[in-house]
């Protein structure tokens, strides 16, 4: 077990939607030292920030990525692909030269491959073909550095392990972005159509494709466990076995703005993987993990978030 009240610990990404929820559970341990540099202070894209980063530091836990939806994936494919390259390979180099003593991964269910036979994704199918086409090179950076991780284990001994997380939401996300999650655009979109009074919200492709969903507080949660007591070179899926249609998803949420509108599908639009839902039964086995929260919980605390963060007159961010 590596007791996190002891250790030296950097998080990459600690200004965003999933590293400010890390650092909020991780201070509550009262680690020796905890770093989160913004990209201003600590653009990993330089190598010799990478350098200056992890000096003195025990643990990285690698949060830190170019995301965004189908939309942006779409619009810089070569932009996904290199900045979560190059950021993940030129930390864990430094990292090494460095000697942290574990490095922790951040990796995405779009490391997935598009056509698997068979659901729930299983760690062992990894490899078994491309990522879906439109997050493709998203997807591709991700897996690259889970080689990139698994080799240094094996030449340098270096402890890299490696997260697979399905799609998050929750309170901080990026509403109303061209980089917005599924969740949070939906919200954002039936939000501002019930103020304006829109008839219509039309909504990207037929609404079939299936998605599991984790409350972030959930995913800070089993990141937190796993830097903790999972030691493995072989990945590790971080689910909540709740699986759903985008369609119900814009319906629930059309229902809790009280939305009674036109929801139209445009076609023409992508729907991306057909379906997607984790088995995280090795997380449960390994580190005692199993998400918490139920998705309508999660969901309405998120839309509450939201609905404090846009009120008219407020003047500061919500605190979560």
């Amino acid at each position: 077990m590596l007791n996190l009240a002891r250790q030296r610990i950097l998080i990459t990404g600690g200004h965003g939607f999933l590293g400010r929820h890390l650092i909020r559970r991780i201070e509550q341990l009262r680690p020796q030292e905890l770093r989160w540099p913004n990209r201003k202070e600590c653009d990993l894209l330089d190598p010799a920030n990478c350098r200056r980063a992890v000096e003195n530091i025990d643990l990285v836990i690698h949060a830190a990525a170019k995301v965004g939806g189908i939309e942006a994936n779409r619009a810089a494919p070569g932009e996904f692909f290199y900045e979560n390259a190059l950021m993940g390979i030129q930390l864990l180099e430094a990292a090494r030269q460095a000697g942290v003593k574990k490095f922790v991964q951040i990796g995405t269910v779009c490391e997935y491959p598009q056509e698997i036979e068979q659901l729930p994704y299983r760690e062992e199918d990894l490899w078994f073909g491309y990522p879906e086409a439109t997050n493709g090179p998203y997807g591709m950076s991700k897996k690259t550095l889970l080689v990139h991780g698994q080799a240094y284990r094996q030449q340098y001994a270096l402890n890299v392990i490696h997260l697979l997380l399905t799609n998050l939401y929750g309170p901080g996300d990026h509403f109303g972005q061209k980089d917005a999650h599924v969740i949070a655009s939906l919200i954002d979109r039936f939000a501002k159509a019930k103020q304006q009074g829109v008839p219509e919200v039309v909504c990207w492709g037929t609404g079939s494709p299936t998605r599991e969903f984790l409350y972030v507080e959930d995913a800070a949660e089993g990141i937190i466990k796993a830097a903790e007591h999972y030691d493995g070179a072989e990945p590790i899926n971080l689910g909540s076995g709740q699986e759903i249609s985008i369609r119900y998803l814009a319906d629930l949420i059309a229902e809790q703005f009280g939305y009674t509108g036109r929801i139209t599908w445009d076609t023409s639009k992508p729907d991306g993987q057909p379906r997607r839902s984790f088995d995280s039964s090795k997380a449960k086995k390994q580190f005692a993990f199993t998400a918490k929260t139920r998705f309508p919980d999660g969901l309405t605390n998120t839309i509450a978030w939201y609905k404090e963060l846009v009120a008219p007159k407020k003047k500061a961010l919500p605190q979560y």
